[in-house]
């Protein structure tokens, strides 16, 4: 789960650590308001206006102007409200802006970068600063590694004060700088381990010209499987910022990513999911999303799949891939039969069942008087559905 900025500024705050602070505008009627409410906190005529999507790159697509007046702070949220904003993290189609952030504007002499994650090839988090603040890390690393100070710490030991301290001495700053940045590697860490975050990311935090520190932005990601202990944070989400169709998909414990492609799969575990698509792939096909229905697929589950398979118009073909193991084969055929009916089903399905119950599963389906085609490998069942997928779209077009 992601979170904008302004939130996660607000839950490092509570953390003890410095942000740039502002105000929230979701209606233009409420901007004129909060700009001057800003300008009177922050004793300054200019501010910054900043666009709200779960997304970096904002400042280079257009979402972040620094405003010297309110009459050119107006004109910008009336710009950025509502704009469709394209970065490198929204891909082509963009995301639209429903918040703005309106900050105090900062004068700033360095930018840094610091980030808290898990390194899961070594079982420990990994506390990662740079000198080259606002800039990506994966450009860092790849252009200047040198430039980037880790340190690794034992989630059963915790963080103690030398990393903190050798985290900044890695940012080269002295006197009280250095002591204050200290504090806030140290107040970062209790924040990700009190809020169950995977990942918190300060890009820049900045030291000002008044020597003072500051965290410019803040990202933040979250465990899902934490989240029945961190009810303020799921209170955060905005579901505006996700795919509808992955937000219905969760109402039904159904794990679903939308991809580009026209071949529509349902598969249970992970692992099998990912060696679907591959397969797709390799047989010529492009996948339309990840779909796995876990462990305990009933006829519900299959058909609430099929559901949201369908609801991407791009679907030429359907793919089903079960391993029966917990779950079983006939029960999962029982699903795809009724789905079949109840939804009137007008694109081909291919269904590759094996393992607990599988003869008689495919005795269902053969019985069922649907047009449903059974695969007995998963290269026959990629091969199948990708053949049925590329023919269906050219009988489309020929109509």
């Amino acid at each position: 789960m992601k979170i904008h900025e302004y939130q996660g500024k607000a839950i490092l705050k509570k953390f003890g650590i410095p942000i740039q602070d502002g105000l929230v505008i979701e209606n233009l009627r409420d901007a004129e308001k909060a700009i001057e409410n800003v300008q009177k906190q922050f004793k300054s005529e200019a501010v910054v206006v900043k666009a709200q999507i779960h997304a970096g790159g904002r400042g280079k697509g257009g979402g972040v102007k620094f405003s010297p007046t309110k009459e050119i702070a107006l004109e910008n949220v009336k710009n950025i409200l509502g704009m469709n904003l394209i970065t490198h993290q929204t891909g082509p189609a963009g995301q639209k802006v429903g918040k703005v952030f309106v900050t105090e504007a900062i004068d700033i002499e360095k930018e840094f970068y610091a980030a808290l994650t898990l390194d899961r090839s070594r079982g420990d988090h990994i506390f990662m600063v740079s000198t080259e603040g606002g800039m990506d890390i994966e450009t860092v690393a790849a252009n200047t590694p040198e430039k980037i100070s880790k340190v690794w710490i034992n989630p059963l030991v915790g963080m103690k004060n030398y990393q903190a301290r050798n985290l900044a001495y890695g940012l080269h700053l002295s006197g009280d700088a250095f002591k204050t940045t200290v504090d806030v590697f140290l107040k970062m860490y209790k924040c990700y381990q009190e809020t169950d975050a995977s990942l918190i990311e300060i890009n820049p935090l900045v030291l000002t010209t008044s020597q003072t520190v500051l965290a410019l932005d803040a990202k933040f990601n979250f465990d899902d499987n934490a989240k029945y202990r961190q009810a303020e944070i799921v209170g955060m989400r905005d579901l505006d910022e996700e795919d509808h169709t992955e937000v219905e998909a969760g109402k039904f414990h159904l794990n679903y990513i939308k991809l580009d492609g026209d071949v529509g799969c349902m598969v249970n575990g992970a692992g099998l999911a990912m060696a679907t698509m591959d397969i797709i792939k390799l047989a010529g096909g492009e996948p339309a999303n990840f779909l796995d229905v876990g462990g305990t697929a009933n006829v519900d589950t299959v058909k609430n799949g099929f559901k949201i398979i369908l609801s991407d118009k791009h679907v030429r073909a359907v793919l089903i891939n079960i391993f029966g193991g917990i779950v079983r084969c006939d029960r999962v055929a029982n699903g795809v039969i009724q789905a079949v009916k109840e939804l009137d089903l007008m694109i081909p399905v291919i269904v590759r069942l094996e393992g607990t119950n599988a003869t008689e599963a495919k005795k269902l389906l053969s019985d069922s008087g649907l047009t449903i085609i059974p695969a007995d490998s998963m290269m026959d069942a990629a091969h199948k559905v990708v053949n049925a997928a590329h023919a269906n779209q050219e009988s489309t077009c020929q109509f």
